[in-house]
């Protein structure tokens, strides 16, 4: 009997650790796609006249980072807005790959804005940095949704979306 109780232990504990493995694939944040990745895709919301209230130093050191330089108060609210830093990778890196940022935001509707960046050469590892800020920030209001594609030849590899992107 006492083998019977210990199989059954060891195969629960097995059947644990399968389920929380699964579990934490599928809430991965990867975007895999024919041609590449997305590994990560980090939002950054700074308002200058706001004060940062965190524990975290990383948070405080975000707003110090996006504000450095700007002295007087018209140049920090300047800039002022959405800023997204991108981790992506391709599997093909001889050739440059154009990184497609569209958004639309709370004054504008269902118009789609868009943001590129050609990227050559393309490294094993890349960043691709996007902002609204300024004069579109403030007159057309927040981003609501928004979607990153990367594009090879013309072609999509990877892509990433918010939550309320179609």
């Amino acid at each position: 009997m006492p083998m019977a109780r210990d199989s059954r232990l060891l195969l629960s504990r097995l059947l644990a650790v399968v389920l929380v493995t699964v579990g934490a694939a599928s809430c991965s944040s990867v975007s895999r796609g024919p041609g590449g990745q997305v590994t990560k895709v980090k939002q950054t919301h700074l308002i200058p006249n706001e004060r940062v209230r965190a524990q975290d130093p990383a948070l405080t050191f975000e707003r110090q980072y996006l504000l450095y330089g700007a002295v007087t108060a018209a140049q920090q609210m300047e800039r002022a807005g959405q800023y997204w830093a991108a981790q992506w990778k391709a599997d093909d890196r001889s050739q440059p790959v154009t990184v497609r940022f569209d958004y639309r935001q709370a004054q504008t509707g269902l118009k789609v804005h868009t943001l590129e960046e050609v990227v050559d050469p393309v490294k094993r590892s890349n960043w691709s940095k996007f902002q609204v800020t300024g004069a579109a920030y403030s007159g057309d209001g927040l981003v609501t949704a928004w979607k990153l594609t990367l594009l090879q030849n013309g072609q999509e590899i990877a892509s990433q979306q918010s939550y309320l992107w179609e």
